[in-house]
């Protein structure tokens, strides 16, 4: 991440949430403690940031970040060449293109955990004492050619299956339970099957490309539905916890409107305004397709609790400040992004409101869409300052497109009393739970605890004081350093490093892995 020195924070913390942060309150949220809080009395002073009991401490990652790169395993095997992505880092034509900003590492320089998942979740279990682990499917391994694209049913889905990745799976979620670890599944996190998106042919003619993923609305619509109902039947009675879609604003961003070297995501196309648009809201139609499949084929309660699926989506929430909170036009525009980047979505998949002109009001209602969470997963790591000033082309087309984020100030700024007024923001506006999905830092994993993590989890805690913010866990991200994207391995976020230069792909575990564990075994900090 390309860190400044952050501002000094134009919005201060709300009187409830500053004294909650005074008063260093001893119970959790629910005024309850937890089992570690239990056990931790007996021989040590309870933390004085306690949380609730039942909390979810756990980590997050993501297959095609952390799959390949296996140390023994044959590459046919390990490597999922079947997706977008991998055409994406792959191609020596794309690779060849400055203007993608990918990082030119092959994807064998990744962690390699579809061999070493078992030795990894015994490490998140035994080292990291985490109660849960978020993990994705993905649907190139499991369908990976173009038959896949003519099933109608789950049963013909079923008959095209890759066997030897259904199973692979099946014995991951098999081995990430005997360890005690609650499963978070994802059913996409960013990848699309290249017979359904083919993102080289795309990114140079968006519109005569033939597979064009997201931008085909009928067509992604049905087949992700059905591989949701796929994965529902077939490893429901492993899993509770569904995420749909992870990011969805950001593969609008990166894909289709603004790639930056700080990100690309296939087709990586610029201005597509239009374009963009469309896939935002084919998104979110297809979070509420996603949803239904899911709730209509997991029928098995795994964890007891009455439920036999939770299931949400992932937006990446930003706290949005004025750029120049005296400037009454950056205000304005700090609203008018706020509505964009953090409102929209949830809008849509929570009340089934829609503002596809986004000019601010919200003129269309589907009740097909209205209702479609059962939590919000919220994904944070930073602030954006916003500046009243209307991107070429964009603001003619949406109105509330006539701000922009002021790129001067920095990028990945940290703003932990934002990621509590966030989660504070969307449980009571929505009335709904909250898992933070992700949270993390590349920094140096030494100081990382006391500068980002720690603060990030004291404004957790405070919120959480509210009874009206329900926050079910915390995932850091992520479990292990892995392949960020068009970044390669140049941006480490794990709290395992991995030692890419050594073909074992050995872990070692981090000042911060040692710190964050702690603080799961405690069931908070002090």
């Amino acid at each position: 991440m390309h860190h400044r020195q952050p501002r000094s924070n134009p919005a201060p913390l709300a009187p409830a949430m500053l004294a909650a942060l005074l008063l260093l309150p001893t119970v959790g949220a629910f005024g309850c403690s937890s089992d570690a809080d239990a056990d931790a009395g007996k021989s040590e002073p309870a933390p004085a940031y306690a949380f609730p009991k039942g909390f979810l401490w756990g980590t997050s990652t993501a297959g095609f970040q952390v799959d390949m790169g296996c140390p023994t395993m044959a590459a046919e095997q390990c490597e999922d060449r079947a997706s977008d992505w991998y055409q994406f880092v792959a191609d020596p034509d794309l690779a060849k293109d400055k203007t993608l900003h990918l990082s030119g590492d092959p994807v064998s320089v990744g962690p390699g955990m579809w061999e070493l998942y078992d030795a990894d979740f015994a490490r998140a279990k035994d080292e990291l004492h985490s109660g849960a682990i978020r993990l994705s499917l993905e649907w190139s391994r499991l369908f990976p050619d173009a038959a896949a694209d003519a099933a109608t049913t789950v049963e013909a889905l079923d008959a095209v299956v890759d066997k030897a990745a259904r199973d692979h799976y099946r014995a991951m979620f098999e081995a990430a339970r005997d360890r005690g670890l609650q499963l978070l599944v994802t059913l996409n996190h960013y990848t699309l099957p290249l017979w359904l998106h083919d993102g080289k042919a795309c990114n140079k003619n968006l519109e005569t490309c033939k597979d064009k993923g997201w931008v085909d609305h009928d067509r992604i619509l049905s087949r992700i539905a059905l591989y949701s109902a796929w994965c529902a039947r077939t490893y429901g009675d492993q899993v509770d916890l569904w995420a749909t879609i992870n990011e969805p604003f950001a593969v609008v961003l990166s894909g289709y409107l603004l790639p930056s070297a700080d990100r690309t995501n296939p087709p990586a196309v610029v201005f597509e305004w239009k374009k963009g648009v469309e896939v935002a809201f084919t998104m979110m139609e297809a979070h509420a397709k996603m949803y239904d499949a899911v709730h209509a084929e997991d029928t098995h309660d795994v964890d007891g609790d009455g439920k036999a699926a939770m299931v949400g989506l992932v937006p990446n929430l930003v706290a949005m400040r004025p750029s120049n909170p005296e400037n009454p036009d950056d205000l304005v525009a700090a609203e008018h992004l706020a509505h964009v980047y953090n409102r929209v979505f949830l809008e849509a998949t929570v009340l089934g409101k829609l503002d596809r002109d986004l000019d601010g009001v919200f003129e269309e209602t589907r009740d097909d869409m209205k209702g479609r969470m059962d939590y919000i997963g919220v994904n944070y790591y930073t602030r954006i300052y916003a500046q009243k000033k209307p991107i070429p082309g964009a603001s003619a087309l949406f109105p509330y497109l006539d701000s922009s984020p002021d790129l001067g100030a920095g990028v990945w700024l940290d703003d932990p009393a934002g990621m509590g007024e966030m989660v504070t923001w969307a449980a009571k506006t929505y009335g709904l739970p909250v898992i933070i999905t992700e949270n993390g830092t590349s920094r140096d994993k030494a100081t990382a605890w006391e500068d980002y993590v720690r603060p990030h989890l004291i404004a957790l805690h405070a919120a959480m004081q509210d009874p009206e913010v329900r926050v079910l866990g915390y995932f850091y991200w992520s479990l292990l350093d892995n392949y960020e994207w068009n970044h390669g391995m140049a941006m480490r976020f794990g709290l395992y490093g991995v030692d890419t230069d050594n073909p074992a792909k050995p872990r070692t575990l981090t000042t911060l892995g040692e710190r964050y564990g702690e603080a799961a075994r405690r069931n908070g900090f002090d």
